[in-house]
């Protein structure tokens, strides 16, 4: 028998999930989704985030941040 590969499933993350992720408080996450800080979405009224999409964003701001400021003449 040939084993199928199914695709490798996504973890969706809760607020407090993200909150314990981060190392913030929960009211922080959600201040950052609600201003479109942070990637997410809503599922029943409540905040959603997929995993794999915000660790790309947060590496993408760290690579973002740590780039050196051109030098001034």
């Amino acid at each position: 028998m040939s084993e199928e590969k199914r695709p490798q499933r996504t973890q969706i993350m809760t607020l407090k999930e993200v909150a314990k992720y981060l190392g913030v408080h929960s009211m922080t996450v959600y201040r950052l989704l609600k201003e479109k800080k942070l990637p997410g979405f809503k599922v029943g009224g409540q905040w959603r985030t997929k995993k794999e999409v915000l660790d790309n964003y947060l590496l993408k701001e760290i690579d973002k941040n740590a780039a050196p400021e051109p030098k001034k003449k």
